[in-house]
């Protein structure tokens, strides 16, 4: 691996952006290209057959950790907000169960993800979802307005996590609640790991620590803050460290990286908001 190409350095953001545009565009990945079976993955993280079967194809990118909606997080007429939408598979899943009476909204900050994600909707005549731009530090919707919010493998992603919880939180009305699924850490990452730019956008490097994961969302005031499922991810984790292309696919599995995949771990984590 080149490692001044690799390099983490400044503009993480944007470097994101550019990496999950260009997925977008390509509507191809589980990150390892069109031979990957992307349904078949998103049955492995939770997904049901017949979720997968009741969206448009091109919803599911096969990019997540989890599956945010397979706790019963959502009920009929609730508004709902997922944050990093992608293809817009969790916001099409949520929205059939929320029904006409209820609302989805994805937040999402990459356009190319954003107009996928719209001719998805279009494709699949859901009027009841909408996607809007905007980061997930800085969410598009209003004070106390979202009965739950949803999100998977994007927290890790962000440079200001306890933005992301905080504005959860400000947008979440009494009683109402988040589940998200995300990649944690059991134990600190070497350096050349956590300022790989490739091992970032593989959702590895900018994980936290679980016990602070879990204290990010008690410290922005949820209550009821609970692991829900939590799952190894050890096996994707080295795939996407074992290469030099950005997404790790097909290299060499080297010490340092089989060490590092076993303290990968995905959960999903729920939280409610008293007042």
């Amino acid at each position: 691996m080149n490692q001044e190409i690799d390099n983490l350095g400044t503009g993480i953001t944007e470097k994101v952006k550019v990496r999950y545009g260009a997925i977008a565009e390509s509507a191809t990945s589980s990150c390892c290209g069109p031979s990957v079976n992307r349904g078949g993955f998103s049955d492995k993280i939770g997904y049901s057959p017949e979720e997968l079967k009741s969206i448009p194809d091109s919803a599911d990118l096969g990019l997540g950790c989890g599956s945010p909606l397979g706790h019963d997080a959502v009920k009929e007429g609730d508004t709902v907000v997922d944050l990093g939408s992608g293809g817009g598979i969790d916001c099409f899943i949520a929205a059939n169960k929320v029904g006409p009476n209820g609302k989805v909204i994805g937040v999402d900050m990459t356009p190319q993800m954003l107009k996928l994600a719209r001719e998805n909707a279009a494709k699949g005549g859901y009027e009841n979802v909408e996607f809007r731009e905007g980061s997930i530090e800085n969410l598009p919707v209003d004070d106390s307005s979202v009965n739950v919010i949803i999100s998977n493998c994007v927290i890790n992603l962000s440079e200001d996590k306890n933005k992301v919880f905080a504005e959860m939180h400000r947008a979440l009305k009494p009683g109402g609640k988040f589940v998200v699924s995300d990649i944690t850490l059991l134990k600190p990452l070497p350096d050349s790991i956590r300022n790989s730019l490739s091992a970032y956008i593989g959702c590895v490097a900018g994980a936290m620590m679980r016990d602070e994961f879990i204290g990010a969302a008690k410290g922005a005031g949820f209550t009821d803050v609970e692991v829900i499922k939590e799952a190894d991810y050890s096996q994707m984790a080295a795939a996407y460290l074992s290469g030099g292309d950005g997404c790790g696919c097909g290299g060499q599995l080297s010490d340092e990286i089989l060490d590092v995949a076993t303290s990968v771990t995905s959960i999903t984590l729920t939280g409610s908001k008293t007042s």
